[in-house]
């Protein structure tokens, strides 16, 4: 009988390899919208179908980190289970996954953060593990104890070092008595905002005010006296409250001028834990990171090492075992101190996977069944260079990035650029909505060297595809060709130094200029061709003579009015601007999103995004959108006779600057008001932005109320 029962055990195990190999084979070609195509392996999934894992994982997440999950779960030959909210039924990762359940309304308290909706969804798919993602319960120990008290495995540490390390204020505490060096700061939670005012005080201006389960800037103020103690108090609190479920605080020593520098750790069940080098996440908005890089430029082999053991010495401090990230403030001369862990995958672990060639995913999963880790810390290399730009729909113009909503009506990403990666979670077609996460994608590029990554990421972001919605690609590109970041001197105040009167796009130079106004003259002047001739017929339409081969035009750029000659030979244009002549020569498929163009020896890629019978172009161009309106010299001369709408006076008028919900109103009709005085807060993707009356004066009327959603340009108070 012990024989048989060998022999069936056995039987079901070869039984269960075979059908892996054969669902690992089967998407060894799969490609997904959050897939990447390269020209090389950035990293890779190297699997053995006979080595026992999970048959099913539920990935309690969304958007581009569900669907970067569920890619590794195919390759490994494991069936996924995913999670949604009644407005993402349609969203990529639900399509991916091999089920789907729907776990609530919108709101992510009753959706995503649904506890009791969640475990329901495992019992009833019979999942075997959960993978957490970032954000959302992937640091939540009341959600990995009830996981494990149902025999669920947690993909991720235990419940003891999510407490301890996903606790700022415990790890700290945990941090110094391990010998990490630590940020001079209030080791307790604060209590409100006079004692806020109080420790900050005793610490010294200026601090950080901080949301203890916190993490990805939320929950996060940096407070200069005691106004703005008592202001970011009360919004990190209520942002810690609507984020993570717990209100609280802790107080530190604010290090002006950092670089915001991280080291990877990997740890298993079994005592062994590795440093897999670090990243510079030092280009942040409102304590976001914008772009990150691995490895980082400023980090020489001896202050890597030194970071990296300090890491793994604080992640053997608490049995750590599985992939993790331990932050660090560094200063000028390299002096390094802990900031806190996430005890969890981070969202810029792709450069670290294209440096490494690990797959962070794979090793999360298989740290979980049990397995020892395969590498020692010799083995784990620094090849090449990975930078990462997040790509979020927001208004770069506003603040840095102010969210924006709306439909993607046109999405291609750039994946013929060689070396690039694009983890995303979206399609044409998908909606950003107030109540997730604005970001579109994480675009990725690798080189043999930094200056070769970044040439690939100008050129990627110059040919990615975004309609719809407004996104933050002329600040990234801006970034990245700024002489300072080129150089590698960079703090978490880079944006605010670089632009202290906030960004303003691309400034051009003058051959730039040039090149803008030819390229504008010669899209007119293709598309009066084009319009020569409906489809293959012989019927010709008088838009341009059928034998006209030049043509004197007017462009409007900014302020400025620009004679601009257009002499065509061929597909070719010699454009004369300002008294130079340009060749621009391209193959004028105007229906195609990307125009590229050759200007003299000089290729672009420009995107003309919209034009219309009067003229009026939109054309993306070096990363920024410029308005241009090009007319015959005949037309302009007429126009000058048409009148102009006069601009609505909305002086009296606080508008939204951006969709999200209303979470408070300080004022009613009848009040008076200062200028600078908060009279409303906005909440948009989890962050809450305070309104403030733009003079002083009378509150006329209030149109909203605490709770009513607004869309960007609403109406919320009139003033008299």
């Amino acid at each position: 009988a012990g024989v048989r029962g060998q022999r069936k055990m056995a039987a079901s195990r070869s039984g269960c390899s075979v059908w892996r190999a054969l669902l690992t084979l089967k998407h060894t070609s799969f490609r997904s919208r959050c897939s990447f195509a390269v020209s090389r392996v950035l990293y890779s999934t190297v699997y053995d179908p006979n080595e026992a894992t999970f048959d099913k994982i539920l990935i309690a997440n969304r958007g581009e980190i569900a669907c970067r999950i569920i890619k590794t779960c195919k390759k490994m030959g494991i069936k996924t289970v995913a999670i949604h909210s009644d407005v993402d039924s349609n969203a990529v990762h639900v399509k991916m996954a091999d089920e789907a359940s729907c776990v609530g309304p919108a709101p992510t308290n009753k959706s995503y953060l649904n506890l009791d909706a969640i475990m329901e969804t495992i019992q009833k798919t019979g999942a075997q593990a959960v993978h957490p993602g970032y954000g959302f319960l992937s640091e939540n120990k009341e959600f990995a104890r009830r996981l494990t008290a149902e025999g669920i495995t947690f993909i991720g540490p235990d419940t003891h070092a999510i407490q301890a390390m996903g606790d700022k204020i415990e790890s700290k505490l945990i941090a110094k008595k391990a010998k990490v060096s630590t940020i001079p700061g209030y080791d307790g939670v604060v209590k409100d905002a006079e004692e806020a005012v109080k420790i900050a005080n005793e610490i010294g201006y200026p601090i950080m005010i901080k949301a203890s389960a916190g993490g990805g800037g939320k929950g996060m103020r940096i407070a200069w006296n005691d106004d703005e103690t008592r202001e970011g108090f009360r919004f990190s609190s209520q942002e810690a409250t609507s984020s993570f479920g717990d209100d609280r605080l802790l107080i530190e020593k604010f290090i002006d001028n950092p670089r915001h520098i991280e080291i990877q750790i990997l740890g298993d069940k079994h005592g062994n834990a590795l440093w897999l080098n670090e990243r510079e996440c030092s280009i942040q908005r409102r304590n976001q990171k914008v772009v990150e890089e691995a490895p980082s430029i400023f980090l020489d082999p001896e202050t890597r090492r030194a970071m990296g053991e300090q890491a793994v010495t604080l992640a053997k401090a608490v049995s750590y075992s599985s992939a993790g990230t331990v932050e660090f403030l560094v200063d000028s001369k390299k002096n390094f101190y802990f900031l806190e862990m996430n005890t969890r995958l981070q969202v810029e672990h792709p450069v670290t996977e294209c440096i490494t060639g690990l797959d962070l995913v794979q090793e999360m999963i298989r740290v979980a069944k049990g397995y020892p880790l395969g590498y020692k810390q010799a083995d784990i290399p620094i090849n090449g260079w990975a930078i990462e730009c997040r790509v979020y729909a927001e208004d770069p113009y506003k603040s840095f990035g102010l969210p924006s909503i709306g439909r993607l009506s046109q999405y291609r990403e750039p994946l013929h650029v060689p070396n690039v990666r694009i983890d995303s979670g979206i399609q044409e077609g998908s909606d950003i909505s107030i109540y997730y996460d604005p970001m579109i994608s994480k675009l990725v590029t690798y080189g043999a060297t930094r200056a070769e990554a970044l040439e690939r990421m100008q050129e990627a972001l110059d040919n990615y595809v975004i309609r719809g919605v407004t996104h933050n690609i002329p600040l990234l590109r801006e970034v990245i060709i700024h002489p300072r970041f080129v150089k590698g001197d960079i703090t978490t105040n880079f944006l605010p130094e670089v632009y202290p009167d906030g960004f303003k796009g691309h400034i051009l130079s003058d051959a730039e200029h040039k090149e803008l106004l030819a390229t504008a003259g010669s899209i007119y002047v293709a598309s009066l061709v084009k319009a020569q001739r409906f489809l293959e017929t012989s019927i010709r339409i008088p838009a341009a003579k059928q034998d006209q081969k030049s043509w004197e035009l007017s462009v409007q750029l900014d302020d400025g009015v620009h004679s601009v000659t257009v002499s065509r030979s061929g597909s070719s244009y010699n454009v004369e601007v300002d008294g130079k002549t340009l060749n621009v020569t391209s193959e004028w498929n105007l229906a195609s999103p990307l125009l590229p163009v050759t200007i003299d020896d000089t290729h672009r890629i420009v995107q003309c995004l919209s034009r219309d019978a009067a003229g009026n172009m939109k054309i993306q161009h070096l990363g920024t959108v410029y308005k241009v309106r090009v007319l015959t010299t005949l037309a302009a001369e007429l126009n000058k006779y048409m009148l102009e709408r006069v601009p609505e006076d909305t002086s009296k008028f606080l508008t939204s600057p951006m969709p999200g919900s209303v979470i408070t109103i300080a004022v009613a009709p009848g009040n008076e008001v200062t200028e600078g005085q908060e009279v409303c807060v906005i909440e948009a993707m989890k962050m809450q932005n305070s309104l403030a009356a733009a003079k002083s004066g009378k509150i006329l009327k209030v149109y909203c109320k605490p709770g009513d959603t607004v869309g960007e340009g609403d109406i919320l108070i009139e003033f008299e």
